[in-house]
């Protein structure tokens, strides 16, 4: 009998299975302010071990693509407290993933029109997703980022914590995760290519990693390491990030993380939402070093993940948890699917981003309707 259907602690949460829903964007909280049918959503994955939520933006400046969620507003965490009371109702456990986009994003969407913060002056190479007036929405370029003052640095620091304070009292979180993965702020910092500081943010490895342990410590010390996690992705190419040296950079990344009883530690192997051997990297490796360092963490995989694939992470040591994405769209129930090996719906890609309400959403049907 396979590990994948029995109960695990991640830090301070237990789960009742390892089979974790991923975060998955879905731009369905117009204004940023979950609403009941992001209830149901969530509501009808609740036999998941745990769910991630979708990216939440921590501040106004950290949203980059229209109708999706945040933590900075009182409608937001009245939102997501509805949500968080409905998972819990059906027996399940949630985090939400903090997010700040920095130069992922569109002028049209950060306060006062203006322009994308990044640890540079670089515009990537990328899209955002935008409404139009109409109510139909799009991809479009993002815009032109301004590298952030050092001065300004602190307060981006001061923005994580309030938001994990918010979501654990205010929203009812089970804990958080950080996101540090897909070519967004944190990640932005941690690259090579992104990251052309000259101040003590830049440069060095240690440097370019300062912001995110200046996160985690701040995150950690405010609502307790065995609630907080953070999630990575070494080589993806999300976001036009990419390092010179990406397995020396992650290792020291996560020797470091060894250094807090994190909840988890989330790597996305390849290329996020696409091959898992886009560039070589050893994640054997990288475990190796994070435990050799001290770390206890529980090890959550992602990416491309099915059954067979996760049974043989779990089985044999090398992950603690799997996530998976888009079977958790299409199949609200993955886990009774996974158990009784029963046929996986495919998911309508037409309606991923946006859509017409429930479209695509909530009308998936449970194992027993189907």
């Amino acid at each position: 009998m396979t590990k994948l259907f029995e109960p695990i602690t991640l830090g301070d949460i237990s789960l009742t299975n390892r089979v974790v829903m991923a975060p998955l964007t879905r731009n369905r909280s117009p204004n940023a302010v979950p609403n009941e049918l992001n209830v149901e959503y969530y509501r009808q994955r609740a036999t998941a071990g745990l769910i991630i939520t979708e990216a939440t933006a921590i501040t106004h400046q950290g949203q980059g693509y229209a109708d999706v969620p945040g933590l900075y507003t009182k409608e937001a965490l009245a939102g997501w407290k509805k949500v968080t009371d409905a998972v819990h109702a059906a027996g399940g456990k949630i985090v939400v993933q903090m997010w700040h986009v920095g130069r992922i994003s569109h002028t049209t969407l950060q306060p006062n029109d203006g322009k994308p913060v990044s640890s540079t002056n670089k515009r990537a190479n990328a899209k955002t997703y935008l409404v139009n007036a109409d109510g139909t929405g799009g991809f479009a370029d993002v815009s032109e980022p301004r590298a952030l003052e050092t001065s300004e640095i602190p307060g981006i620091v001061e923005d994580y914590r309030k938001a994990a304070r918010a979501a654990i009292d205010e929203a009812g979180f089970d804990g958080v995760e950080i996101h540090g993965a897909n070519g967004y702020l944190l990640d932005q910092f941690l690259r090579s290519n992104v990251n052309d500081r000259t101040d003590q943010y830049g440069g060095s490895i240690e440097n370019r990693a300062r912001l995110l342990f200046e996160v985690v410590d701040a995150v950690t010390k405010e609502i307790g390491a065995g609630r907080t996690a953070i999630r990575i992705s070494p080589v993806t190419p999300s976001g036009d990030v990419s390092d010179a040296d990406p397995q020396k950079l992650f290792t020291y990344v996560v020797e470091g993380l060894a250094n807090y009883g994190l909840s988890y530690i989330h790597i996305v192997e390849g290329q996020t939402g696409g091959a898992r051997d886009f560039l070589p990297f050893d994640y054997d490796a990288l475990h190796a070093a994070y435990k050799a360092a001290g770390g206890k963490a529980a090890w959550m995989t992602n990416n491309g993940y099915d059954k067979d694939m996760a049974v043989a992470a779990i089985d044999s040591g090398k992950a603690d948890v799997v996530a998976f994405g888009k079977p958790f769209i299409a199949n609200p129930d993955l886990v009774r699917r996974l158990k009784e090996n029963a046929p996986l719906t495919a998911v309508d890609s037409a309606n991923l981003y946006g859509g017409q309400g429930a479209k695509g959403y909530t009308d998936y049907p449970a194992l027993d309707a189907a």
